[in-house]
């Protein structure tokens, strides 16, 4: 295993990242969308320490079912923070579409409310001349446990390569309210909701086998057995790794025999 997670330089990276993709953009700062989840929390604090916290606002963008914790958890970080913020209801933008949520349609309206929240995001963001700030974390992004062109989209990603674990670890090495990073995590999309539910394997074993999978490269199913790896975990992940790949990538084009866009053109003599 060749990486090892430090809090400390990964929050002096994180930071110069946060400040240098500001300073290219000529931008005022960044908007995020805060849930009151551990994910915006560090993303926030992180933006806050980089930039300081006049040049980051906080979006809390509720539905009607959504729980009230979640908004206090949210409005508790902001005040800590001493971030502004704005407080925006989806309710109505999802009831003209959705006139009844059930069992059938729940998914495709949970869906929905993460893109309504990134199309607001990315609204205020050229109001107010700011840089969206990416809350996706690398355990999310690996598993496409995520909306496309949802909460997957976004400027800049601070934490996109730290596991769900590592995040609770820089969560609480920066002094983010312990009950914040210790609930229960959820995307709050209905009633009951939460990430292990879906998924079906806690964060702490999905990151010890995406470490294996992942960063040291051990495809050996028989290797991770016997490394006490439940084969139904691994064939699970596995399966969402590869039916999520294109969430990881921009959509395909068709090849044509066209060169690559450069990113950048500098023009000479």
């Amino acid at each position: 295993m060749s990486y090892k997670f430090n809090p400390e330089k990964a929050l002096l990276t994180a930071k110069r990242f946060i400040n240098g993709k500001l300073l290219e953009t000529g931008l005022e700062g960044y908007v995020i969308g805060l849930s009151g989840g551990i994910d915006s929390a560090l993303s926030a604090y992180l933006a806050v320490e980089a930039v300081g916290a006049s040049r980051v606002l906080a979006l809390l963008l509720p539905y009607k079912t959504s729980s009230n914790r979640s908004t206090g958890d949210a409005l508790e970080l902001i005040d800590k923070l001493g971030i502004t913020f704005q407080q925006i209801d989806i309710s109505p933008m999802i009831d003209a579409y959705y006139p009844k949520i059930n069992e059938e349609n729940h998914l495709r309206a949970g869906n929905k409310m993460a893109r309504e929240r990134m199309s607001i995001l990315f609204d205020m963001a050229q109001a107010t001349k700011r840089l969206v700030l990416g809350t996706g974390n690398r355990t999310e992004i690996c598993l496409g446990y995520t909306t496309w062109h949802g909460d997957s989209a976004c400027s800049i990603n601070p934490i996109g390569e730290l596991y769900k674990t590592e995040v609770r670890q820089l969560a609480t090495y920066l002094g983010i309210p312990d009950h914040i990073i210790k609930k229960i995590p959820t995307a709050d999309l209905w009633p009951g909701q939460t990430d292990e539910g879906e998924i079906g394997v806690s964060y702490d074993e999905i990151d010890r086998i995406l470490i294996r999978l992942v960063d040291d490269g051990v495809t050996s199913m028989a290797v991770l057995e016997k490394e006490g790896f439940n084969v139904v975990d691994i064939s699970r992940i596995v399966s969402l790794i590869n039916r999520n790949a294109f969430k990881r990538y921009p959509p395909d084009i068709a090849p044509l025999g066209r060169i690559e866009i450069p990113r950048f053109i500098e023009l000479g003599e």
